[in-house]
């Protein structure tokens, strides 16, 4: 990510540890950015509630390794911060799904409340 730490609001750095320990599939770090009535939606998908949902997300069963995200860029607006960017993970059947994402958090006391992923499939390999 190319935000200079010295310029981050304490909600854009917890959205940033969040981005970081979801890179390293680290439950620990990742429900420490959480409140405990979290929200998360993805649209057409699921919506989940609470911490303990949340950490059953964390690894979806079909996926294998760890996912490689970029952020691209990152807004923010009173309570709200928007980060955009790319992910990459591998399928267990073996392809590569390429995602963009643009997630939506909504921030209480720099925890995330609610979380609303917007996912789009770019292109699938077999790399």
């Amino acid at each position: 990510m190319n935000i200079r730490k010295s310029i981050m609001t304490p909600n854009k750095q917890t959205v940033h540890n969040y981005m970081e320990a979801f890179k390293a599939i680290d439950h620990e770090a990742i429900l420490a950015c959480l409140t405990d009535d979290v929200i998360w939606h993805i649209p057409g998908t699921f919506t989940i509630s609470g911490k303990e949902a949340f950490d059953k997300e964390i690894e979806n069963e079909n996926f294998t390794g760890k996912p490689i995200i970029e952020v691209i860029r990152m807004v923010e607006e009173n309570d709200i911060v928007i980060a955009e960017g790319t992910v990459q993970c591998k399928l267990k059947d073996g392809p590569i799904l390429n995602l963009v994402f643009c997630d939506v958090f909504h921030m209480q006391d720099a925890k995330i409340k609610q979380l609303t992923s917007y996912l789009m499939n770019t292109a699938a390999s077999n790399h």
